[in-house]
């Protein structure tokens, strides 16, 4: 490789400049400057939902000016500035996931604590997946009086408890788990499927499925077809032609514990917590993926004791929900709190829980074990450690692109930490302290 004469440094180096801090990249710089971009993806993703139901903050907007500007080349070069963002994104996240949780209760009602109905019934159907509550409404609509039911899909499912959508008799359930399993659900389902936002996977060589795989807006799969204004006639029309679909075994289970239908009975938790009924609160959520390690989530949450509350959010629900975690003071003990974004409320079950016994989110008897995947995963991250929530467990493997400085920092800072080997391990550690 020749040498590179650089007009920045002045100087004349084999294959060009890589001096720190003037040309080159700093690997820490980069590093954070990645966690950045990356935080500032996946709350594009909920400002974007957001938009869509009338809410945005001139803030936001600004904020998300400023921080791209500062992973430009040669704007920033100081760690500790680049932190300040990092964190900064946490704060703004916090302000875009209320935003979407107070459209969603505006435009589709408040959740509520909902059995649902699990599998396939009689009939033609339409699968939904994604994030979208807009395009569900949209889409319920449209098939009224049409005779083809809609299902939703990983994490629609929450959608099956906003009083807006489930007031429609043609909203029969869901059907199937989290994103990584839609290659063998969408095939076996059978009908046409909506993908609305990300988490969508490339159809398989094997499957038959993408002629009625149909995505909207920014979201495309080559060769499915592209929903344009709203309009699904075509996808109506496509489950009509295919017919009644194939029934499946039925299952019940209940969703729908929104932040304020838990506030609603944050009386009995801290009764039960003073009575020692309850002893210790787990938060075992996240993202899902099918990299091995993710059974962690599921050893853990079943080895958490039964005088303890299991709440879980996001598509990481799909590796513990199909346990049977009973009671405890009258309470379910697994609380379901809806989609990822829906980590908001999860923030402000804490924080009133803390406001009540008087002491920070950290001083609660309380344990986020968090499965890491992608950006809004990034993003709420951010907003605990923006909040200074420490001692949080994040696996299966902590993010490749934090270099050991960094990671020292957060370590040192918020007390980060990877997921231990062995799950009922770290459950009787956190019970322990």
């Amino acid at each position: 490789m020749g040498s590179m004469y650089c007009d920045q440094c002045e100087q004349t180096r084999p294959g060009g400049c890589t001096e720190k801090g003037v040309c080159g990249k700093d690997p820490d710089i980069e590093s954070l400057q990645k966690i950045l971009i990356y935080g500032l993806k996946g709350m594009s993703a909920y400002k974007a939902h957001a938009r869509r139901l009338g809410k945005t903050d001139p803030e936001v907007e600004a904020f998300i000016e400023e921080a791209l500007f500062a992973t430009m080349t040669n704007v920033n070069f100081d760690m500790q500035n680049l932190l300040g963002l990092v964190l900064r994104c946490g704060e703004m996240n916090l302000k875009t996931m209320k935003l979407l949780n107070d459209g969603h209760i505006e435009v589709l009602g408040q959740p509520e604590p909902t059995e649902i109905t699990e599998g396939i019934q009689e009939g033609p159907g339409i699968l939904v997946t994604g994030h979208d509550m807009v395009d569900l409404k949209n889409l319920l609509e449209q098939t009224a009086g049409t005779g083809v039911n809609v299902y939703t899909h990983g994490e629609m499912m929450p959608g099956l408890s906003y009083p807006e959508l489930k007031k429609h008799p043609h909203f029969k359930g869901h059907y199937g788990g989290a994103w990584q399993k839609q290659r063998i659900e969408f095939e076996d389902f059978g009908g046409p499927i909506v993908a609305t936002t990300n988490c969508v996977l490339i159809p398989g060589a094997t499957n038959t499925y993408l002629d009625r795989l149909y995505t909207m807006r920014v979201t495309a799969v080559p060769g499915a077809k592209c929903i344009q204004d709203d309009d699904f006639s075509a996808v109506i029309a496509q489950a009509k032609a295919i017919g009644p679909l194939s029934p499946t075994e039925l299952k019940k289970s209940t969703i729908g514990f929104h932040y304020n239908q838990i506030l609603g009975i944050a009386d009995k938790i801290v009764e039960a917590v003073k009575a020692g009924e309850i002893k210790h609160v787990f938060l075992v959520g996240g993202c899902d993926g099918a990299d091995p390690g993710r059974n962690y989530f599921s050893e853990f949450a079943q080895a958490a004791p039964n005088e303890s509350l299991v709440l879980t959010l996001g598509c990481g629900k799909f590796r513990i929900r199909d346990h049977d975690y009973g009671t405890v003071a009258g309470l379910p003990r697994l609380i379901d709190m809806g989609q990822c974004n829906d980590s908001y409320g999860a923030i402000q079950v804490a924080v009133a829980l803390a406001n009540v016994f008087e002491c920070g989110v950290n001083g609660l008897p309380l344990t986020l074990a968090v499965s890491w995947f992608e950006q809004k995963a990034v993003a709420v991250l951010l907003t605990l450690l923006h909040l200074n929530v420490k001692g949080i467990r994040l696996g299966p493997n902590l993010p490749e692109f934090v270099t050991p400085n960094v990671l020292k920092v957060l370590v040192d800072t918020f007390d980060l930490q990877p997921i231990g080997e062995d799950a009922a391990t770290d459950v009787a550690a956190a019970m322990a302290v």
